[in-house]
């Protein structure tokens, strides 16, 4: 078997190898080259020290030299190569107390977490593979190396990978693996939301994110994301619907563009369904301000999972407007369209009908055709508008606050309420959008206002 390695990794390799050290590039390169897929990143494992591989090579980073690793700079890349180590205990289902450095690639790795990732390979020996990673590639299994329980228990996110490599790889999760992941999973509460966050986008992002289902299964969603297991328990008894508000949630997923901010606003675009339920006389389930509450909600979770304050902000915002109802632009106009433009933001809302389009997608057929037609002449009256230059907020208003002030009028607050109720304006009747115009009009609207006070 011949991979084709980047320049600078054969170099480094072959440096090391002059100078007596074993050196081969391992894990996640060797299976995606296999896989015929492009590696993110080359990783290098040799039998020389962090010292010797530093004194081989004139630029280099202390990375984790702790646990071996050194960063090669070649050029202005950064090539990782870590010395073949031995892990000691692992006391937390973290990380290692701490590691011992071995000259035996083969005890390298033992350590490691599936067989698919525990293969090596240089040009000079080929193909390394110990632990049966060509098979399990070949009948597309997701296998530990050694005794799966005794990997989960090192480290817990492992289960969360083999769930997230499933997904990726479309691969099958083997029994015993999947045995160990079930009576292991609450292990996975030692680790830091920030590595789950990481596992979990991957996941939803990847050609199939339906194997968060497998999450589920296995325990795991339990562990970082109990709503979810609630609203897989929680059916929906509407016309408009055909699954449990769970089920929905993994086809509407798996209906998107793997956009992580579209792909986690459909992920908990529904979490306040199971606390908002109710049951009318008729037998018929209803989800009053589910979008409302659970665009609270979900700000709680992404903040538990440690993500950044601006996908918080979008998701919620998303989450807050999915379920507006739209009429058809053809026979109400761009009016209201402009409104949730104003309200949702004009770079957000191709997101918003990407959203309400998997949405609904995943619903049953009740009306569904004639949601989806709406949805696609709303993204149409979107273009028009955009491409027309309409009013969509204050900074498109043709007046400002310092012009009003020139007019005359003084007072924060009655500036304030005046260009807002200008804009409200412009927003149903672009055309107003005139200087002249709107300085006409706010002078009326002052002297309204202060009659009113007088």
């Amino acid at each position: 078997m011949k991979i084709s390695m980047p320049k600078p990794a054969v170099h480094i390799i072959q440096t090391l190898s002059s100078h007596g050290y074993e050196a081969y590039i391992v894990g996640g390169c060797v299976r995606d080259s296999i896989l015929g897929l492009t590696p993110s990143d080359w990783d290098i494992t040799t039998s020389a020290r962090p010292d010797q591989i530093k004194a081989l090579f004139p630029r280099t980073i202390d990375t984790g030299i702790k646990h071996g690793t050194v960063t090669v700079m070649v050029d202005k890349e950064g090539y990782e190569v870590t010395t073949y180590r031995i892990d000691g205990l692992y006391e937390d289902h973290r990380r290692p107390s701490d590691v011992t450095f071995t000259s035996s690639l083969r005890e390298d790795l033992m350590r490691r977490d599936f067989t698919i990732n525990a293969m090596a390979y240089n040009e000079e020996e080929g193909l390394v593979d110990l632990f049966g990673g060509m098979k399990d590639l070949e009948n597309r299994t997701i296998r530990c190396v050694g005794k799966a329980t005794d990997r989960f228990n090192e480290d817990a996110l492992r289960m969360l990978r083999a769930v997230r490599f499933a997904g990726q790889l479309h691969f099958t999760i083997e029994q015993e693996t999947r045995q160990a992941i079930i009576d292991c999973h609450q292990n996975l509460k030692d680790v830091s939301a920030e590595r789950i966050q990481m596992e979990l986008l991957k996941l939803l992002i990847s050609d199939h994110p339906e194997f968060l289902r497998e999450a589920f299964r296995t325990g795991l969603t339990s562990v970082f994301l109990p709503e979810f297991d609630t609203m897989m328990a929680t059916p929906q008894n509407n016309p408009h619907h055909c699954y449990t508000v769970g089920e929905h949630t993994i086809h509407a997923v798996c209906h998107a563009k793997p956009n992580p901010v579209i792909r986690l606003t459909l992920l908990l675009h529904d979490v306040a369904k199971p606390m908002t339920k109710s049951t009318d006389q008729y037998g018929v389930d209803h989800f009053s301000n589910h979008y409302r509450i659970g665009a609270e909600k979900s700000k709680e979770i992404l903040k538990r999972l440690k993500f950044d304050n601006q996908t918080i902000q979008i998701v919620s915002t998303l989450i807050y407007h999915h379920d507006i109802r739209f009429k058809d632009p053809k026979v109400s106009g761009r009016r209201h369209v402009r409104k949730v433009m104003h309200s949702v933001g004009p770079n957000l809302f191709p997101y918003l009908l990407d959203v309400m389009e998997a949405d609904v997608s995943a619903q049953s057929d009740y009306y569904q055709a004639e949601k989806l037609s709406i949805l696609a002449e709303t993204r149409e009256a979107c273009d028009e508008i955009l491409k027309a230059g309409d009013c969509l907020g204050l900074k498109d208003l043709k007046i400002n606050g310092n012009q009003l002030k020139a007019l005359g009028i003084r007072e924060g607050k009655i500036i304030g309420s005046i260009l807002n109720a200008l804009l409200s304006m412009v927003l149903e009747h672009p055309k107003l959008n005139e200087s002249s115009y709107l300085e006409e009009l706010a002078l009326n609207i002052y002297e309204q206002l202060r009659q009113k006070n007088d």
